[in-house]
């Protein structure tokens, strides 16, 4: 018996743990979406390709070391003295070159400058991408408890369908009621019953939206939110301010946005680009130095055993068929592109603040009438009660007060969360 219970203990605590879920917080979910989802690795792994590229592109600055070695056998003969004797010998060779570079007009120091622009360009450019994810997190979050407490509202609905059922039956056993109203009052309870199944799988797939944002391939969401507590009759005025005019906020984009960080730092790099390619005009000036030793027994006699040379070498091309004008006039053409791209960016930023700040205080003065509007149900379904269950209404004006009651119960809480997905992409379209 006692194996029993304890064999009966182990499998019921394993079943809670195995069900078990870690609640998350909007910061958690932040935080787990940075870390797994792939499209934010994809931005970093190609940022910090672009820090090799600098890496790269700073090695030209530093000398340049070549090591050459060779081994054979070779053959000589002494021409004057006795030409039939040939002489067989094994040759090692061994030759060491640096070649630094000392002055070339920009052109080593352009191409750096370039690469390290595009450097910032891409990092700016993952920055984005976080600044994205952590808005499209948020949207993702107020969705789930959006839903969860439009379930709440079902339930009500229902139980209140309920309650008029019941009180309906003992109306009509009572002779006060028709049975029509059991009839309506049936299928108002069928009707709620429909609406709470919908809303709990749009809270199914409001967890497979947040799943996808976050980076979550589990089948089941391994985790739960907890839902807000909300009291809808005094809610506008706990909604989180927004501080900054409308003028104030493009101009907080235009400084914090990092999409357009990562345009200037584009038009840097074309700016760069055109000073690499102003220099195919000069020389490029080299310092050579070479080593080699020589090995062989036979060829000693006539050939140096150890060589080095130092100079200083200076390569210019002359010409090449005008491609260096082209690629300078290509280039200027590409920083042109730059500036208007940067400029078309600014005006679609100012065009995204502005629709932002716009829905934004259309949220908050929807969630201020929702708000008197509820009361307002409020009040007449209270009053249609009293006046249906004196007999000076029908069972069609109860309903409708009812069902006026909850639809302004659903617009509030919908008008709730809208409110704090606008401040999210407020927020998201200023850089903050």
């Amino acid at each position: 018996m006692k194996k029993s219970i304890i064999y009966f203990s182990i499998v019921t605590l394993f079943s809670i743990n195995a069900s078990a879920k870690d609640v998350y917080s909007v910061d958690q979910l932040i935080n787990y979406a940075l870390g797994h989802s792939p499209d934010l690795k994809i931005t970093s792994k190609e940022y910090e390709a672009s820090t090799k590229q600098t890496k790269k592109a700073s090695a030209y600055f530093l000398p340049r070391v070549d090591i050459h070695a060779s081994a054979g056998t070779s053959a000589s003969s002494e021409i004057i003295v006795n030409p039939d004797n040939v002489k067989e010998d094994t040759m090692l060779l061994g030759k060491i070159t640096v070649t630094q570079l000392l002055y070339d007009f920009g052109k080593t120091g352009g191409n750096y400058d370039a690469t390290k622009y595009l450097q910032e360009s891409f990092n700016m450019n993952n920055l984005q991408s976080i600044a994205d994810k952590i808005r499209d997190v948020k949207s993702a979050y107020y969705n789930v408890l959006r839903s969860m407490a439009l379930i709440n509202v079902a339930k009500e609905n229902l139980k209140l369908n309920e309650a008029q059922l019941y009180r309906a039956q003992k109306y009509f056993t009572a002779g006060i009621r028709t049975k029509i109203d059991i009839s309506d009052a049936k299928v108002n309870v069928i009707k709620a019953k429909i609406d709470l199944k919908k809303v709990k799988y749009n809270l199914k797939l409001a967890y497979t939206i947040l799943d996808q944002v976050i980076g979550i391939k589990d089948i089941e969401s391994p985790y739960t939110i907890n839902p807000q507590e909300l009291k809808l009759d005094d809610i506008f005025y706990t909604l989180t301010p927004y501080d900054m005019n409308l003028y104030e906020s493009v101009t907080f984009a235009y400084e914090h946005r990092y999409i357009i960080q990562k345009f200037i730092a584009n038009k840097k790099a074309s700016k760069e680009n055109i000073r690499v390619a102003r220099s195919e005009y000069y020389p490029s000036l080299y310092l050579n130095a070479n080593y080699t030793r020589l090995e062989a027994e036979s060829l000693n006699t006539f050939l140096p055993k150890d060589t080095w040379q130092a100079t200083i070498a200076l390569d210019w091309n002359v010409y090449q068929g005008g491609s260096s004008k082209a690629l300078i006039e290509e280039q200027i053409i590409q920083d042109n592109i730059s500036f208007s791209r940067l400029e078309f960016l600014k005006l679609q930023i100012k065009k995204e603040v502005t629709e932002a700040y716009i829905n934004l205080n259309e949220s908050k003065d929807r969630v201020e009438l929702s708000e008197a509007l509820l009361l307002a149900s409020q009040e007449k379904f209270t009053q249609a009660q009293k006046r249906y269950e004196n007999g000076l209404s029908d069972y069609i004006e109860l309903q409708q007060a009812r069902q006026s009651y909850i639809d302004a119960k659903s617009s509030l809480v919908i008008d709730y969360y809208n409110y704090y997905d606008s401040l999210a992409k407020m927020y998201h379209a200023i850089g903050k």
